[in-house]
């Protein structure tokens, strides 16, 4: 299906995403048309990707072991998606593809499957998803460093101590909090040059910037669907099958094995290794059609359109009194996605989130962006807070999402939430909240508890 498309020479949206036309109440009364800053933490379906579940639906039946028109249907979606996945990261054709719930579950399934003894060599402003999994054995955290370059002579620096035991080096590909994108290929050349290997956490590069592991030669990539416009509830761990094959299967269960008897199991190779149990084929033959739409759109184009909207948007906060953007190298030094974290000085970032919402219609993140290590560090530096509000584009932005956003900033910033809020639960929400909830089916009928203080993290 092709996907549906503008030109972009004015900022607007590049392609039709589930909701574009969505209308949200404001606490004052109001409704406008609610503009999606928050892309970077889950972005909404693409059309044609809703349009290609809802097709797939019908059809949808066991995989792999149904004998049923719909199973064989379904057998073929979710086989066509591996392929798709696989041309989509660029795979050498010995390499694996496996569906995993998200990239967080796709660096957990590698570090099981990492051989004993392995260094995994990690730096310290990576997402939680990079810096968690791999606690459970030798990690060495490289630091946090102030340019590109000194990132790399680091590397090297923590290569050479390790003088050739086996290593991984894991590294993000674009920083969830500034959305600079990272020196992959040389990252690469170096790790192998001592004899390690690269994981590269592409969740925020995925949807912005092509993935190439032959060209990079990186060993493991790791993304979500969610981030790449195909929030079903799947991701994709892709590369060399030798770890793989070897390690523990991430899921003990059905489909991953060869044989079991009363006693013993013998655990089949390759993807079904690590996909025990009934697998999540509506999410993964999501993701393929979500890749294969951005594919088709052109890397050129998704490109200009989100370096336009990422300069109007720079330079519009560097316009605000009072506004302090976040970068951990030198502005204009390296590539960047559409991310940008953000403090308005002595405003607490959860009242300026929480009243860009309620008051504006504007869908903004707060908090420490599962990035502890890296806020702390900013907060150190900048002798500012450790929480930060985000803003981040996608192919559905536009310049009059920015255009709003960059207002209601500024006005708050000069004048102060309009309404009264107070924390709840670890959120900061608008008392009293008048506005109304769809019903969901009846499912949001009824009080709703938002759980704990995570959200913010």
């Amino acid at each position: 299906m092709a996907p549906t498309q503008t030109h972009t020479s004015n900022g607007d949206r590049l392609l039709e995403l589930v909701g574009h036309d969505l209308t949200v109440p404001l606490v004052g009364g109001e409704w406008v048309r609610y503009a999606n800053l928050d892309n970077a933490a889950s972005a909404p379906a693409l059309k044609p990707v809703a349009d290609a579940v809802d097709e797939l639906l019908p059809y949808y039946g066991s995989v792999h072991r149904g004998a049923g028109f719909a199973s064989v249907v379904s057998t073929e979606a979710y086989t066509r998606a591996r392929e798709v996945v696989r041309g989509f990261v660029g795979a050498r054709e010995d390499d694996l593809v496996l569906f995993t719930r998200n990239t967080t579950d796709a660096f957990n399934l590698l570090a099981g499957a990492l051989p004993a003894g392995t260094t995994v060599l990690t730096f310290t402003g990576e997402h939680h998803a990079n810096l968690l999994p791999w606690r459970s054995g030798d990690v060495r955290h490289i630091g946090i460093p102030s340019s590109a370059a000194e990132a790399l002579d680091a590397l090297e620096v923590a290569l050479r101590d390790l003088g050739g035991k086996r290593a991984l080096v894991s590294v993000t590909g674009a920083s969830n909090v500034t959305g600079e994108v990272w020196p992959i290929a040389e990252i690469c050349r170096l790790a192998h040059a001592h004899g390690a290997r690269v994981a590269l956490d592409a969740a925020q590069l995925a949807a912005h910037r092509p993935l190439d592991i032959a060209g990079w030669d990186v060993d493991y990539v790791a993304f979500s669907g969610h981030k790449v416009y195909a929030p079903y509830g799947a991701g994709v761990l892709a590369g060399r099958a030798d770890w793989l094959d070897a390690g523990r299967p991430h899921l003990a269960g059905g489909g991953a094995v060869r044989s079991v008897t009363a006693d013993d199991v013998e655990w089949t190779t390759g993807p079904a290794r690590h996909e025990g149990g009934t697998p999540a084929a509506l999410g993964a033959f999501a993701i393929a059609a979500a890749v294969n739409t951005l594919q088709q759109t052109g890397w050129e184009a998704i490109v200009a359109h989100e370096l336009e909207l990422l300069e109007q948007l720079l330079t519009g906060l560097d316009a605000i009194d009072g506004v302090r953007t976040y970068e951990l190298w030198e502005r204009g030094t390296c590539d960047r996605v559409g991310v940008v974290s953000f403090n308005v000085a002595d405003l607490d970032p959860a009242l300026l989130a929480a009243a860009l919402g309620a008051e504006h219609g504007i869908g903004v993140r707060d908090g420490a962006f599962c990035a502890h290590p890296l806020m702390d560090h900013f907060a150190a530096r900048d002798r500012g807070p450790r929480h930060a509000v985000r803003a981040s584009i996608g192919v559905g932005t536009s310049a009059e999402d920015i255009d709003r956003l960059l207002g209601a900033v500024e006005r708050i910033a000069r004048e102060g939430a309009e309404w009264n809020y107070v924390e709840r639960n670890g959120y900061v929400l608008p008392d009293p909240d008048p506005r109304p909830r769809p019903s969901l089916g009846g499912l949001l009928n009824g009080p709703v508890d938002t759980g704990g203080s995570a959200c913010r993290e």
